[in-house]
């Protein structure tokens, strides 16, 4: 299996190769120049078949000619040691709880995945590889834990100022060892500029090999898919034609989701629901494509304002927008919506959900308004907890601080301050 890039398909790299580079030497992000079907049967009987084993079928097309199938089981078991509950909100709603990894967000399952891919890729080699990510919230903290103590690999984190909680900012900045964290003085899409600048910049990847961590990576993206199989194989016993609705920022997640649906997943929609930077629900309308500067929210994860998988997604299908509008709805909502939200599920249900998984829920219910015999599921992507300032001011309760998360709080944070890419570059070149 090869990868291509977006941006020119001659240029091809195997899986190894882009994971290691992260983006394409053009800028473009790379592709799966195939996406085969796996059989019917397969789904038929999908919920007499282990996660795991679930995992293994769904990925091995993509990363067989780099990775023995043992390494892969390993991989495997390695990022998949957690639950992946599918949980009933009320009639036809459920969420599908993807908080109960170690840093309680999705994103442990990307970063773990990814870490031990690069770990088994590094073995052997000379020079260290420099994971350079950039977070709006959860990417940092998943992909420090999962990269924690991973020899060959040295980990640096931009995330913006003042703009991520307290329990990610701890995440993040706390670890030590080969995670270090920038503090930039801006917003997320500051952050991921300037990581994108010195994936292009020769006067550092002459010295350093680089990549990436966020969702452009291959080998972040991509094992997004399973946890949508797992709640297929959950769901699929309620007879009714599933829809998934997830709270979108750089639409990785829910891209992935339409690679699993293109694995045969037999899945009715998907709802991109995102806060009010609202780029792609613009686009589904309009079918003009305008980035913009993004906008602070309580849903901080989502605060994208040129998302960047959105082209992996218009690329599945063909950038056709009358068909990628028969598999995708979008809608954004503000604050104040998911707050009354939140409010109100929780008073219903007893429910506790985190800002981004209310955007989802409430992307759901717009869907459902005029598709109403469907099954929902809407994905709950951070523990509550993660936003505890939020939720405490809107529900008027603070939820138990899990294990994973009372381990940080005491730790004193770390981090470099930073104004500009030069300031990042030098760091680089001296480190």
């Amino acid at each position: 299996m090869k990868f291509y890039s977006l941006n020119n398909q001659h240029i091809r790299a195997s899986f190894k190769e882009a994971v290691i580079a992260g983006i394409s030497p053009d800028k473009g992000l790379y592709f799966p120049e195939k996406i085969t079907p796996l059989n019917t049967d397969f789904f038929k009987t999908i919920e007499k078949v282990s996660n795991h084993e679930i995992a293994f079928k769904a990925i091995h097309q993509f990363v067989s000619d780099d990775i023995p199938d043992e390494i892969l089981k390993e991989i495997i078991a390695n990022t998949l040691d957690f639950e992946f509950p599918v949980v009933d909100i009320e009639k036809n709603v459920a969420t599908l709880e993807l908080f109960h990894g170690p840093t309680m967000a999705f994103k442990d399952v990307g970063a773990r995945f990814m870490a031990n891919c690069l770990g088994y890729f590094s073995q052997g080699q000379k020079q260290d590889v420099t994971v350079l990510v950039a977070t709006s919230g959860d990417t940092g903290g998943a992909v420090a834990n999962g990269f924690l103590g991973v020899d060959g690999v040295k980990v640096v984190i931009l995330y913006p100022s003042g703009k991520v909680s307290e329990i990610q900012e701890k995440q993040l900045t706390t670890l030590g060892q080969n995670i270090e964290a920038m503090e930039v003085d801006g917003v997320f899409d500051d952050c991921q500029r300037m990581v994108k600048t010195a994936f292009l910049d020769t006067e550092i990847t002459d010295h350093k090999k680089l990549t990436s961590a966020n969702s452009i990576n291959v080998a972040r993206w991509l094992p997004q898919l399973f946890y949508f199989l797992f709640a297929y194989k959950q769901a699929k016993s309620k007879g009714k034609d599933i829809v998934f609705s997830v709270p979108s920022g750089n639409f990785g997640n829910v891209c992935a989701g339409m690679v699993a649906q293109k694995l045969g997943m037999p899945i009715k929609h998907f709802v991109a629901s995102t806060n009010v930077n609202d780029v792609v629900p613009k686009y589904m309308e309009k079918g003009v494509y305008e980035p913009m500067p993004s906008v602070a929210t309580i849903s901080n994860a989502m605060d994208v304002g040129d998302p960047s998988n959105f082209v992996r997604i218009r690329h599945l299908y063909q950038n056709d927008l009358e068909t990628l509008q028969n598999n995708l709805s979008s809608y954004s909502f503000s604050d104040e919506a998911t707050k009354k939200t939140m409010k109100e599920v929780y008073t219903k249900t007893g429910y506790v959900m985190d800002p981004h998984g209310a955007v989802g829920y409430l992307g759901l219910k717009e869907y459902q308004k005029s598709h109403p015999d469907t099954f929902g599921i809407f994905l709950e992507t951070a523990h509550p907890v993660k936003f505890l300032d939020v939720v405490e001011a809107t529900l008027g309760i603070g939820p138990a601080i899990p294990a994973q998360i009372q381990k940080v709080m005491d730790k004193v944070k770390k981090s470099h301050r930073i104004a500009n890419y030069e300031e990042l570059k030098q760091y680089l070149l001296q480190h």
